[in-house]
C-alpha cells in the first residue's frame, strides 16, 4: 500500500476521533504520530522532534508569559475601566469584546478570555443583564484578537515556522498584522452592530445566581440528643448518608465553622448550616436523625410545607444563636424575611468555576477525585447548558463546560482550582486583588518584543527568555509558570506537526492538491485560495485549530507550487481561516469556557457564527490579496 494511501488512512481515523470526542485530542494526536512511526510514515528517531519545533516552544513561552500578565494584576486594572461603562448593553459589549481583542493579540486567547469572563459576570450581575449577551461575544472575540499577531495563536506560530521551513525566512511578529487586524475590526463591528442581535437571550435562566440560587437552598437543621449525627465527624455522616450533600458550616456556641473546616464531631445542639431540597431534607432525617432549626418549628405549618415543595429552605442567619432567634416575635421573622430571604453566606467563601476542557475534572465524579479529601474543597451544586443538574452529586460525571459552584478557604481554592483545571468566574466575598508587579511583567515583555522586531533573537528564544526572567524574579511563582503551560495543547502540537510532515513527504498533499488544481484549473486562482480557506475553517470547528493548521498548510504549499505562484497568500490564508472557530462550542476551548456559564446550547453559536464567518471571508481573501499579491 503507498505511503500517501496509509497517510490519508491514518489522518482520516485521526479527524474522525477527533470529531468523536471520546477520548482527549492530545491522546489521538499521539496515537496518530506512534501508528505513523510503525507503518513507516515517520522515521523512529525523529518520531518526537516535534516536541522540540519552534513552534512548540514558542506556544509554551506564551502561556507562561499570559499567566504572569494574570498574576501581575492585569485583570485589576482592566476590571477596574471595564466596570465604568455604565448600563448601556452597547458600551458594556464594545469595552469587554474590545478589550479581549487586544489582549488576544500579545496573549493566549484562552487566557485573555480567562481576564475578562469573571469581570463581564461582575457586569451582567451588577446591571441585571443576561450572561448569554455577553459572553458569546466575549469568546469570539477572543479569537478575533489572536489573528493580529505572530504569537496571538498558534496557528500562527506554525504557519510562520512552517515558512521558515519552507523558504528559509519565517514571518515576523507583525507580518500577520494587516490581514488580521483588518479582519479582527470587521469582525468586531459586526459583533458590536448586529451579531449580539443573533446569540439567544438566557434571561434568568443563565444567571449564576439563578443557577445557583443558594439562598433559596439553605437549611438549618439540629443536631438532637436522640440523632443518629450526634458523635459523628462530618464525613462520617456523609458515609452513613451515602451522599455528599454539603454541610456549608455548623454553628456551636454563637460561632460559625466552615463547613470544610471542621473535622471535630458533631454533638448536640449543634445547627448545620446545608445545601438541601425535599429529598435530600428527607434522607436527613430519616438516616441521620438531623431536625429543622428551632426557628423552623414555629413557622406556621402551611409555610413549611411550602418551602419543603419548592426546595426552599431559606431561614434566618446561621450566625445568630438559637435561644436569641426563639425569643424574636413572628412578626419580626416574617418582616426580616422580607427583607432578606435566604441565609447570609457572607464568609462561607463561595466562589463559581467553570470545567476547562483540558481539567483533570472531566469524566470523572466527585468521590472518583475526592475533591474534600485532597484538595480542601465542597461541591455545592453543579450547572450545566444553563440550568442547575438535580441529579445527586456523587452521580455527577463533570463534562467541559460544566459551572461548579465550590466552598472551601481562600488559600485553598486558586491552587486547587488551577491543579483541577477549572477556570474562576467569580467569587462571592472577596474583592479582586491589587495589581502586583505589573511593569515589571509589562517591561519584560517589551524586551522581548524589541528583540524579535530587531532581529536580536528568533521568537522562540525571545519568548522563552522573557518567561525564565518572569519566573526568575518573581512575577509569576514557579509552580505556577509550569501549571500555565498547557500540556495537552503541546502534546498535540508535539504530535502532529511530525505527521503533518508525514503528509507532505508522503505525497499525500500534492495528491489533495491536484485533485484541487484539476477543480480550479478552469476557475481563477482566487476561487482555489477562497475554497482552501473555507476548507480550512469548516475544519477548524471540528477539531482543534492548530491541528487543522498543520494538517493544512502543507496543502496550501503545493496548491502555490501547483498554480506556479507566490506561497505567502495561501499560507496566510490558512493562518486566518484556521481560528475563525464560530460554528460550535468544540471548535476553540474560548467557545467551551462560556457555553456553561452563558446557558448555550450546541446549536446556539452557528447563529452568529455563520454569519461572522462569512464576513471574515468577504474581507479576509481580498486584504489577503492585497497585502501578500499572487
Amino acid at each position: 500500500m503507498a505511503d500517501s494511501t496509509l497517510v490519508f488512512l491514518v489522518l482520516g481515523a485521526t479527524l474522525a476521533a477527533f470529531v468523536w470526542g471520546r477520548f482527549r485530542y492530545d491522546l489521538v494526536a499521539l496515537a496518530a504520530l506512534l501508528g505513523s512511526v510503525m507503518l513507516g510514515l515517520v522515521p523512529g528517531d525523529e518520531a518526537f522532534l516535534g516536541f522540540g519545533h519552534p513552534a512548540v516552544i514558542t506556544v509554551a513561552a506564551v502561556l507562561v508569559l499570559s499567566r504572569a500578565f494574570e498574576h501581575s494584576g492585569v485583570v485589576d486594572v482592566i476590571a477596574d475601566q471595564v466596570l465604568k461603562v455604565g448600563e448601556r448593553l452597547f458600551l458594556q459589549l464594545a469595552a469587554l469584546t474590545g478589550t479581549v481583542v487586544v489582549l488576544s493579540g500579545f496573549m493566549n486567547n484562552v487566557g485573555a478570555l480567562a481576564l475578562l469572563l469573571p469581570v463581564a459576570m461582575r457586569l451582567a450581575r451588577e446591571h441585571d443583564t443576561s450572561p448569554s449577551l455577553l459572553l458569546m461575544p466575549l469568546a469570539f472575540g477572543s479569537l478575533l484578537g489572536g489573528l493580529t499577531t505572530l504569537i496571538g495563536t498558534p496557528p500562527n506560530i506554525i504557519i510562520a515556522s512552517y515558512r521558515g521551513d519552507v523558504t528559509g525566512e519565517g514571518f515576523g511578529l507583525f507580518s500577520f498584522t494587516p490581514v488580521g487586524a483588518t479582519v479582527a475590526l470587521a469582525g468586531l463591528a459586526f459583533i458590536l452592530l448586529i451579531g449580539w442581535r443573533l446569540v439567544p437571550q438566557r434571561a434568568g435562566k443563565a444567571s449564576l445566581d439563578a443557577m445557583f440560587d443558594t439562598a433559596h437552598y439553605l437549611v438549618e437543621l439540629r443536631v438532637d440528643e436522640d440523632s443518629r449525627a450526634n458523635g459523628l465527624s462530618l464525613r462520617e455522616l456523609q458515609q452513613e448518608l451515602e451522599e455528599t450533600i454539603p454541610v456549608l458550616a455548623v454553628v456551636r456556641d454563637d460561632r460559625r465553622r466552615a463547613g470544610h473546616a471542621f473535622f471535630g464531631t458533631l454533638r448536640e445542639g449543634d445547627i448545620l448550616l446545608m445545601e438541601a431540597g425535599p429529598e435530600e431534607m428527607k434522607l436527613l432525617e430519616e438516616k441521620a436523625g438531623l431536625s429543622l432549626g428551632q426557628d423552623a418549628e414555629e413557622e406556621p405549618q402551611e409555610e413549611q410545607e411550602e418551602a419543603g415543595s419548592e426546595a426552599e429552605g431559606h431561614r434566618e442567619d446561621a450566625t445568630r444563636d438559637p435561644a436569641e432567634k426563639k425569643a424574636t416575635g413572628k412578626g419580626e421573622r416574617k418582616k426580616n424575611k422580607e427583607e432578606k430571604r435566604g441565609v447570609d453566606t457572607e464568609g462561607l467563601q463561595l466562589m463559581e468555576a467553570v470545567v476547562r476542557n483540558d481539567s483533570m475534572m472531566v469524566n470523572r465524579t466527585v468521590t472518583q477525585l475526592r475533591l474534600h479529601n485532597q484538595f480542601g474543597l465542597h461541591l455545592v451544586a453543579v450547572a450545566r447548558d444553563g440550568g442547575r443538574l438535580k441529579q445527586r452529586l456523587r452521580e455527577i460525571r463533570f463534562r467541559p463546560g460544566d459551572v461548579l459552584l465550590l466552598q472551601g478557604g481562600e488559600s485553598e481554592l486558586a491552587e486547587s482550582l488551577t491543579t483541577l483545571g477549572c477556570l474562576p468566574l467569580a467569587r462571592r466575598d472577596l474583592q479582586l486583588g491589587q495589581p502586583r508587579m505589573l511593569l515589571v511583567s509589562l517591561a519584560i515583555f517589551a524586551a522581548a518584543i524589541l528583540a524579535i522586531l530587531t532581529g536580536v533573537l528568533p521568537a522562540a528564544v525571545a519568548l522563552a527568555t522573557a518567561a525564565l526572567v518572569s519566573l526568575l524574579v518573581g512575577v509569576l511563582p514557579l509552580r505556577e509558570g509550569y501549571q500555565a503551560i498547557d500540556g495537552p495543547v503541546i502534546v498535540l502540537l508535539g504530535a502532529m506537526i511530525p505527521v503533518g510532515q508525514a503528509l507532505e513527504t508522503s505525497g499525500g498533499a500534492a495528491l489533495i492538491a491536484e485533485a484541487m488544481l484539476a477543480w480550479g484549473s478552469e476557475w481563477p486562482v482566487v476561487v482555489t485560495l477562497t475554497g482552501l480557506f473555507v476548507v480550512t475553517m469548516m475544519l477548524s470547528d471540528v477539531v482543534n485549530n492548530a491541528a487543522a493548521a498543520v494538517l493544512m498548510a502543507p496543502i496550501a504549499a503545493s496548491l502555490a507550487s501547483g498554480f506556479e505562484v507566490s506561497l505567502d497568500p495561501f499560507l496566510m490564508a490558512v493562518a486566518i481561516s484556521a481560528s475563525c472557530a464560530f460554528l460550535t462550542p468544540i471548535g476553540h476551548q474560548s467557545n467551551t469556557l462560556v457555553m456553561g456559564p452563558g446557558g448555550y446550547r450546541f446549536g446556539d453559536y452557528w447563529r452568529m457564527g455563520l454569519p461572522l464567518e462569512g464576513v471574515i471571508t468577504l474581507v479576509a481573501i481580498p486584504m489577503i490579496l492585497l497585502v501578500w499579491p499572487l
